[in-house]
């Protein structure tokens, strides 16, 4: 394990201190739960940009064309 040291605004640190004992958690435990939904988030991203990249732009908006049937989308009109 590893200690990371940061530095913060005193209004943002009171703002998690109050967030960390809202959820009945330590500060320690609060941040090492952002830290893991935001490396979720970046490595989601990482895997869409990945297929992206190697997919066909012709079959993606012909998919997309089908969700919007289906849901009934108005977006993009």
């Amino acid at each position: 394990m590893s200690t990371l040291t940061i530095r913060l605004a005193e209004e943002k640190h009171a703002r998690l201190r109050q967030l960390a004992e809202a959820q009945g958690v330590s500060m320690n435990k609060l941040i090492d739960e952002l830290a893991t939904i935001a490396l979720a988030q970046f490595d989601a991203e990482t895997r869409f940009r990945a297929r992206a990249g190697a997919g066909s732009p012709k079959k993606g908006l012909r998919a997309l064309a089908k969700l919007d049937r289906h849901f009934g989308t108005t977006a993009g009109k």
